[in-house]
């Protein structure tokens, strides 16, 4: 059999779809296998990421959000309000709404892009050969290249057992009708927190138990004390150092019954969301003639260039190692089907940004404070305060600050951390800085525009220095 296509990617989520449009820009002839929705016809284009993650949850994010203002701090601003309320239903119909358009935007860039949709499930076999199953009907295709981009799924626990209704996944907490009075939450992870905190705007009384005994801790020490205390007084109830012993559901309610520092307990809720991570989507995607490697936890093994044991065949996003967030994922779509056209493209790890959507947001890049210190590296701390920044106060947003720790004999940057809003589009910042080696001082004798967020960067770095514009 020859081969019939240059690339031929599995699954469309961020990496699949951003690495098929990318080799087929670069003159390869691609493919991409995806599955549908049978009850409608349409494509689960964009993965986990744009059906059930990133794009509808910080749409709810920023609705909820929008509400909380609204009701909490208009008044103080001279807006007034009466009578303000929310419609649930019709804030998930824009949810989705947006959720479709953009779905239709991927289909749109296939077809702009010349790469070929081969609908169904894939299985790779060997010989770089794939089946894909449709309709009950299995074909096979055979490629030059293979991108494996399946995916992950939301992981479960056996004492609380998705059942569709009471117990629920974090996709599902994203379509709910209605506000559930009492929510409980499995996970004080960056997904349970942001879903936690979306229910909690709009009146759910939410607890979250987790079994760590802090919240956040990949933050930096320092802005993760000050967003538990944040997320506290917001009402969201935290309980941690938790071990879940098992779930009782009756009359549609659940009741979890989890141990803490004071023995026994449990609490009744009439929604339960388990969000205690994600695994790698590999069952039934392999063949075991294939070769293809994979570890003890179920990601493919691959090197730096996201290279498995098969010459040809790569994997990319959360099917492999390192943290599961989408722009990682298609940074090495890219990356591959550059590879693959014969150029030499190196993703650096060091500088993946990540992000964190709650009020306010925090983001950052690089080390923490702790790895830092952990690692014997002598380094040079500066901060800034956003209740110090004109723009900020003119924004009426005063929580958090931004943090750069430098290396204390070069002056180099080796970490950035936001907490503030718009903490996700400030950090860019710092991840440009880093991946072109930029000491504090570059930063500090930039010029940044006036009055803006950013400039509570630009104080940072003078802080580094030993001094700061700004600050009393």
């Amino acid at each position: 059999m020859e081969a019939k296509f240059d690339v031929l990617v599995i699954g469309a989520g961020p990496a699949g779809y951003v690495g098929a449009i990318r080799a087929a820009q670069l003159g390869l002839k691609t493919a991409c296998v995806e599955k549908w929705v049978k009850e409608d016809g349409r494509m689960i284009y964009g993965g986990t990421c744009l059906n059930v993650g990133c794009i509808p949850s910080k749409t709810l994010l920023e609705i909820s959000h929008k509400f909380i203002e609204a009701r909490d701090k208009f008044e103080e601003l001279g807006i007034k309000i009466e009578k303000l309320r929310i419609d649930i239903k019709k804030m998930i119909r824009h949810k989705n709404k947006i959720v479709y358009s953009l779905i239709n935007g991927i289909d749109a860039l296939f077809r702009t892009n010349g790469v070929t949709v081969l609908k169904g499930t894939g299985k790779i076999l060997n010989e770089k050969k794939v089946e894909v199953y449709h309709n009950g009907k299995k074909s096979i295709f055979k490629a030059k290249n293979i991108i494996i981009a399946s995916g992950s799924i939301p992981s479960s626990i056996k004492q609380a057992p998705f059942n569709g209704h009471t117990i629920i996944d974090s996709a599902a907490a994203l379509s709910l009708q209605d506000v559930p009075n009492r929510l409980g939450i499995i996970g004080a992870g960056i997904i349970g927190i942001e879903v936690g905190s979306v229910w909690s705007r709009l009146g759910s009384k939410v607890t979250i138990l987790d079994a760590l005994d802090q919240v956040f801790p990949a933050v930096d020490e320092s802005l993760a004390k000050e967003i538990s205390k944040i997320l506290t007084k917001q009402g969201l109830n935290i309980k941690l150092n938790v071990r879940i012993m098992g779930c009782e559901v009756k009359n549609k309610e659940v009741k979890v019954k989890f141990m803490d520092q004071f023995g026994e307990q449990s609490l009744i809720f009439d929604k339960l969301i388990v969000c205690v991570g994600r695994i790698p989507y590999t069952h039934k995607l392999i063949d075991k003639s294939s070769g293809i490697e994979l570890d003890d936890k179920g990601f493919i093994k691959v090197d730096q260039q996201c290279k498995t044991s098969i010459p040809g065949i790569y994997a990319v996003g959360d099917v492999v190692r390192g943290p599961m967030l989408a722009h990682k994922a298609a940074q090495e779509g890219i990356m591959v089907a550059e590879n693959i056209a014969g150029n030499n493209v190196q993703i650096n790890y060091e500088t993946i940004p990540w992000v964190i959507y709650t009020s306010p947001e925090i983001a950052w890049v690089g080390k923490t404070e702790q790895q830092l210190k952990s690692a014997g590296i002598k380094y040079k701390v500066g901060i800034f305060p956003f209740s110090n920044c004109g723009r900020a106060k003119a924004n009426n947003e005063l929580q958090g600050m931004v943090k750069i720790m430098v290396d204390a004999g070069n002056d180099r940057i080796l970490g950035v951390h936001i907490m503030g809003q718009n903490a996700s589009e400030l950090i860019a910042q710092g991840v440009i800085a880093m991946e072109f080696s930029s000491s504090a001082e570059d930063l500090a004798l930039t010029c940044f525009a006036h009055p803006t967020l950013s400039e509570a960067i630009h104080e940072a770095a003078f802080s580094t220095l030993g001094t700061t514009i700004h600050k009393v």
